[in-house]
């Protein structure tokens, strides 16, 4: 059986998910910011045909908002993680076998699906359809043989280069049809090749995908890795990556932030540090795992040179590995405590869980005085504090280190509402 993949892309995520609340916004250039408002990270339609890059810093373009009537959003990361989430449960209906690529991205394998060749397109017109009309959402759609054909297929979709309707379907295509749409695609559009390789690939004269699908695979192999050769018979439409249906567990938890304000306190810092440790071991314990080791490390503002600079991190290899909030929240403070030095006006802080190992192969002390009884309180409590912060929203219980006030936090002045994500957010309609 051949296979067949689809890969399904919400078309400005973000952006989208900031107009699909305020019907003022529809045809309204709209962006969405970094942390601490910072970059332009998402733009809608409008805004991309203004011509403002991404990436740009907000305050570099307020001329240009002004002229224009651009409206810019704080992260909703919320928000944004509750549609994916609606958008995936909706995609399943249509393939058993589906893989989240990113927060935006799925992709679908319709191998089984006993669609004749010529169904497919109309298949992909039903996807876009049923989550326009569930979510009021837009999506596009590739269709290949390959994920990385799929991939590319998709990007022809969004970019009007072939196909009809917001969808673009490979397996329609002669070898000829596809060679000649191949050769007015630049090699930087294949899932993978970054700025490094494209520049690599330009020196051997590989500048388009089809100078890419026609290369020695063998060369490319000993030029590049192994990664990029599958590329190449991914192009050549012999199916090398399967679909990751299971996300593999990650090897590293990592929470960093960035300070709405400068901050000179190390009681402050302690409260940042201790807020990232809870996000991390949320995270830790919901692919039930433990942590080996934990790592701190605080900045100063490494953008102004003009400042003292400071930075300094440390990595510290746990007795006992634990997903215990209170005592991963213990040694964090023990090493901000090491590196701290007072003086310096500091930027961002960050911290990373190292050396993960499954819950289930957890390796006891050897002095154990309670003989595992205490990680069995503590998974319990544990199990308490992440069931009432999931009913409640984030953060509803958390530990004392974490702070109150928090004069740290990031600035999120032009936040949005939690539409779908808070009871809070929910609009009002009042009679007149």
């Amino acid at each position: 059986m051949k296979s067949v993949f689809a890969l399904v892309d919400c078309n400005n995520f973000y952006a989208s998910c900031e107009k699909l609340f305020d019907p003022k916004l529809k045809d309204r250039p709209v962006v969405v910011l970094s942390n601490n408002d910072g970059c332009v990270v998402a733009r809608s339609a409008e805004v991309k045909a203004l011509g403002i890059p991404m990436g740009v810093p907000w305050f570099q373009i307020q001329a240009e908002a002004r002229r224009y009537g651009i409206v810019a959003f704080s992260s909703n990361y919320a928000l944004y993680a509750d549609m994916s989430n609606r958008v995936v449960e909706v995609l399943s209906d249509f393939s058993p076998n589906l893989e989240v690529y990113s927060i935006d991205e799925s992709f679908l394998d319709l191998s089984e699906m006993s669609l004749r060749a010529e169904s497919l397109a109309a298949y992909g017109v039903e996807i876009r359809q049923r989550v326009a009309d569930w979510l009021g959402l837009a999506v596009c759609v590739g269709i290949a043989p390959t994920k990385t054909l799929a991939k590319l297929a998709n990007h022809c979709a969004k970019k009007g280069l072939a196909g009809a309707d917001g969808v673009c379907d490979f397996t329609t295509l002669s070898p000829g049809a596809l060679s000649h749409l191949f050769a007015r695609i630049e090699v930087g559009e294949v899932w993978g090749v970054g700025r490094q390789i494209k520049a690599r690939l330009a020196a051997m004269a590989i500048q388009t995908v089809r100078q890419l699908r026609d290369a020695d695979a063998e060369t490319i192999r000993a030029r590049f890795s192994v990664v990029l050769e599958r590329t190449v018979c991914e192009l050549r439409g012999e199916s090398c990556l399967d679909l990751q249906e299971v996300v593999p567990d990650k090897q590293q938890i990592m929470s960093s932030r960035s300070f709405g304000t400068l901050v000179y306190e190390r009681a402050d810092l302690e409260e940042a540090v201790a807020s990232y440790i809870a996000k991390a071991a949320e995270k830790l314990r919901a692919q039930d795992s433990l942590a080996g080791g934990v790592q701190v490390y605080i900045r100063t503002n490494v953008f102004k040179p003009e400042v003292p600079q400071y930075q300094k991190g440390v990595t510290v290899p746990l007795p006992e590995a634990t997903a215990d909030t209170r005592v991963l929240t213990q040694w964090a403070i023990r090493i901000l405590r090491r590196i701290y030095r007072p003086g310096f006006g500091y930027h961002k802080a960050g911290v990373m869980l190292l050396d993960l190992v499954p819950a289930a192969k957890r390796q006891l002390a050897l002095f154990d005085s309670q003989g595992g009884s205490g990680d069995a309180r503590s998974g319990k409590l544990m199990a308490v504090l992440d069931n009432i912060n999931q009913r409640y929203g984030r953060q509803t219980l958390r530990l004392a280190a974490e702070g109150v006030e928090r004069s740290w936090k990031m600035r999120r002045g032009n936040l949005s509402p939690g539409y779908t994500t808070s009871w809070d957010g929910l609009p009002v309609v009042r009679a007149g």
